[in-house]
């Protein structure tokens, strides 16, 4: 058995639940730079050229008025798992965990290209943040850098909605 079956049997995360993912899994980012520190003052990583576009749409946004906050980017597997852990022991089920939190292996986060965004005035990690203009400027201007909206609602991947969660493209035009 590998790490990452351990930490599946280890979090509760059966067959059945891989089974029905829907999410690719992800390789684990080995080339990241740091991007400084996001909302809570937590330092954060992301790949050099993620932080490059993170960047230049930031002050594209700033130009426009609007301001976009980072909640967090680069995850590793074993922080997923943390993740994971702090809401299994804080009483929710493995069932309702996964469709708001991807299996260790098949998150974004993991490669370094997947940022959670707000802007001032709207709490973090909510639907709250797709009204916003921050959001409406999202989803008019990311594709120009290489984002998109990873889990719009009714998703074929069966991810609750997350308006907060942009990624680049491995190969954006």
């Amino acid at each position: 058995m590998n790490s990452l079956e351990a930490a599946w049997r280890r979090l509760g995360i059966t067959a059945d639940h891989l089974a029905a993912c829907r999410l690719p899994a992800y390789p684990e980012a080995t080339r990241l730079v740091d991007a400084g520190r996001d909302l809570f003052g937590r330092p954060q990583q992301m790949t050099r050229t993620t932080l490059a576009a993170w960047r230049a749409m930031r002050a594209a946004a700033r130009n426009d008025s609007i301001e976009l906050q980072l909640v967090s980017a680069y995850r590793s597997v074993a922080y997923q798992c943390d993740v994971i852990e702090r809401k299994l022991a804080a009483g929710r089920s493995i069932d309702e965990i996964l469709r708001v939190n991807a299996p260790p292996g098949h998150s974004e986060h993991h490669t370094g290209r997947a940022l959670d965004l707000t802007s001032p005035g709207v709490e973090a990690l909510t639907e709250a943040f797709e009204t916003t203009d921050a959001f409406a400027w999202l989803s008019r201007r990311a594709e120009a850098f290489g984002f998109a909206l990873s889990y719009p609602r009714d998703n074929p991947e069966g991810i609750d909605y997350e308006p907060w969660h942009w990624a680049r493209h491995a190969n954006p035009a």
